[in-house]
């Protein structure tokens, strides 16, 4: 039996990965810093050996692994790491696996700023109902209660498209590994300036994404996305969004604490959809997935019924609290992403809105400050949390900001912005501003350190 071992087992797709690899039959272990539910619970369950640290008398216990598979948490020092290279054992990256493994003939792809981990959800939720049996892959945890990764049985595979770095050895694009047929593109705004410095370089990496679709593919194409990266391709082009000009179109977006539903159309014909998912976005993001859909050769009217029973992933407008007051948990790292999520929640409350946000590593450079301009408008009050701590390259000369840096940028185009680095004291603090039918939405690629568990307890 294959055994391969996985250095930094505990993330959400690497975990996800590690079950896929033992539902196929291989042998698999792995290490990490710290082990947190769901995904130890997800590992046990699996019947997966993992420990907390770096053991290599661990991870060699019955013999060298065949393949190791190394996340980003392996820095130089990594013991494991340093015994895999001196031992010459083969080493793959989390998206290298995914291009040996997973990637099959009809490599479906979902790509883009934002919306593309709910898309590739959605998509291999479609699929799967629809009896394709796909390969998947997206980084989340579905509220479907399907694994975020599957190696299937056909030639279709649906896998979620990140264009941040593939590894420490690797800084190209995960996305370059997955040759995408059919690509979903949902937007291009920059963001990741810690890999991308300039809004160019990251538009590069799009523009060369979708000028690798081959002549027989298919772009599925956000009327977002810029039209220099959208018109590259040398295949058929199929447009989406509000705009008359586009191949399907969308309207009649209502939202409501219950839901969403809207329509598409696209030619002479009329679709209405609806969803129990929230935020207008999904809109936009399962018009993008209907689309793919239908030109895979899909009836409308079962894609239609799939959709409807969608639930999300996690950590996408999730409500973790619904009484007088209610608490939204989201993953939104980023200052475009924060302005959508709050765009929707205003639409759906009229009481306060607090949000409480904390960025990624690349919306913590310098250079990305002036995409903060007035996108907290639709918040009342923006609290920053004390930042998580980065790892910082001493020869970089563009060290990432901390807290009241963030604020202090915020601040320019908000009015009312805080900077609270006691995590104590900012609980205490909503707990005592907070009145009937206000909302605390917490924003941010981190765990907030316990407080969403503590402001709901």
């Amino acid at each position: 039996m294959k055994h391969i071992h996985f250095i930094g087992i505990c993330g959400v797709a690497m975990s996800a990965l590690a079950i896929a690899y033992n539902k196929r039959g291989y042998k698999v272990t792995g290490s990490d810093k710290g082990f947190y539910p769901p995904v130890s619970t997800n590992l046990q369950e699996a019947g997966i050996e993992f420990y907390p640290g770096w053991h290599v008398e661990k991870m060699t216990a019955k013999g060298d692994p065949d393949v190791v598979i190394v996340g980003n948490v392996a820095g130089s020092e990594n013991p494991e790491w340093q015994y895999v290279q001196e031992h010459q054992i083969e080493y793959l990256s989390y998206p290298e696996a995914i291009a040996k493994d997973f990637v099959q003939k009809n490599s479906i792809v979902c790509a883009g700023t934002y919306g593309k981990s709910t898309s590739a959800s959605i998509l291999s939720w479609v699929l799967l109902e629809a009896g394709f049996d796909p390969s998947y892959m997206f980084g989340g945890i579905s509220l479907n209660d399907i694994p975020a990764a599957t190696i299937g049985d056909s030639d279709y595979s649906v896998l979620e498209g990140d264009e941040y770095k593939s590894a420490r050895w690797d800084n190209g694009a995960k996305f370059f590994h997955y040759s995408p047929t059919h690509l979903l593109l949902t937007s291009v705004v920059w963001d990741h300036a810690d890999v991308y410095p300039t809004e160019k370089s990251y538009e590069n990496a799009f523009e060369k994404l979708v000028k690798g679709l081959p002549e027989n593919g298919r772009l599925v194409v956000s009327e977002k996305v810029p039209e220099q990266i959208a018109k590259l391709p040398n295949c058929q082009i199929v447009t989406y969004g509000k705009g008359e000009n586009n191949d399907y179109r969308y309207d009649d977006v209502k939202t409501t604490k219950e839901g969403t539903s809207f329509t598409i159309y696209n030619n002479s014909n009329t679709y209405n959809i609806s969803t129990s998912s929230l935020g207008d976005y999904m809109a936009d993001n399962m018009t993008g997935c209907f689309v793919m859909a239908h030109q895979l050769g899909m009836k409308p009217e079962n894609i239609i019924k799939h959709l409807s029973t969608y639930k999300n992933i996690k950590r996408r407008l999730e409500k973790r609290f619904d009484g007088d007051i209610t608490v939204f948990d989201d993953i939104a790292h980023s200052p475009t992403k924060a302005e959508k999520v709050l765009e929707s929640i205003r639409k759906l409350y009229d009481g306060k809105i607090f949000v409480v946000f904390e960025p990624n590593t690349g919306n913590r450079k310098p250079a990305s400050l002036p995409g903060y301009d007035n996108a907290f408008v639709s918040a009342d009050e923006v609290i920053i949390p004390r930042l998580s701590r980065v790892k910082v390259d001493e020869e970089d000369p563009d060290k990432p900001i901390y807290g009241k840096e963030l604020a202090n940028a915020i601040a320019k185009t908000h009015s009312n912005v805080h900077f609270m680095p006691n995590d104590d004291e900012l609980v205490e603090y909503l707990l005592q501003e907070t009145k009937k039918g206000d909302v605390v939405a917490f924003l941010g690629s981190h765990g907030f350190r316990g407080m969403i568990s503590q402001l709901v307890s």
